[in-house]
């Protein structure tokens, strides 16, 4: 597991503005109509004019700068020109890579209107982020963030993806540890300042089984129940959590 310094984390943070910078304005245009490739077509173009590197594209093959999984899809779909419909809800997943430091982020979005149930699951998944970042203290372990995940998601009735997992990130894109969406308090490795985490809860409606997707990157509910995603990243410093993709 990579330790980073201030200087480093320094390094991160401004990168992760610059991450949450694109996010925001590939979200901005999500509506019906539009295709999720003309959303990697913003990404690409917001990153090239911010100075900064794709983390995603060319990372075990994967084609694009952005991931964009709808509905039932939880993580890595594949741009493509598929049309997003009123009614759909899309996880937008974005890393880039700054001055050699790698940041990640990701919301869930309603195209157009969506049903109360789509939009509970969107808030939700959104508060156990929220939660599980507040977890992010030195002496604290690992499963404390799953198990604050956990405990809110199930409390609304809902379930947590078991076999996609959080990580750490910096130098690279995926890094040890990682962070588990469930858990037991007290288990787990325990944080220590320096680290640094992508902290991604993913929910379902219903069932939590996992299937890949026909595109060969992307994963989805194999019952095809409705999914969300949120992800920020977040230095343990002494002070407590720092979200470093903070919109």
């Amino acid at each position: 597991m990579n330790i980073y310094t201030e200087k480093e984390i320094k390094v991160m943070r401004d990168g992760g503005k610059i991450l949450a910078k694109i996010l925001k304005q590939v979200a901005k245009k999500v509506k019906p109509g539009i295709t999720t490739e003309y959303l990697n077509k913003v990404a690409e173009d917001l990153i090239l004019k911010y100075k900064a590197k794709s983390s995603f594209k060319g990372f075990d093959n994967y084609p694009a700068v952005l991931c964009t999984s709808i509905n039932e899809e939880i993580v890595h779909g594949v741009p493509s020109k598929k049309i997003l419909r009123d009614g759909d809800i899309l996880s937008l997943d974005l890393g880039i890579r700054y001055k050699g430091y790698c940041t990640d982020s990701a919301v869930t979005v309603s195209v157009g209107k969506t049903n109360k149930m789509a939009q509970k699951l969107i808030n939700v998944t959104k508060k156990a982020l929220e939660l599980a970042i507040k977890q992010c203290k030195p002496d604290n372990h690992s499963e404390d963030i799953g198990c604050a995940i956990q405990n809110y998601v199930e409390e609304n009735k809902f379930n947590v993806i078991r076999d996609l997992v959080g990580h750490g990130v910096g130098k690279n894109v995926h890094e040890d540890p990682q962070i588990l969406n469930y858990g037991q308090k007290g288990k787990g490795i325990e944080l220590k300042e320096g680290m640094v985490l992508a902290l991604e809860p993913m929910t379902s409606i219903n069932n939590y089984e996992i299937e890949k997707c026909e595109d060969g990157f992307g994963y989805r509910t194999k019952d095809r129940s409705l999914s969300a995603h949120f992800e920020h990243t977040v230095a343990i410093t002494k002070k407590g959590p720092k979200n470093l993709t903070k919109i």
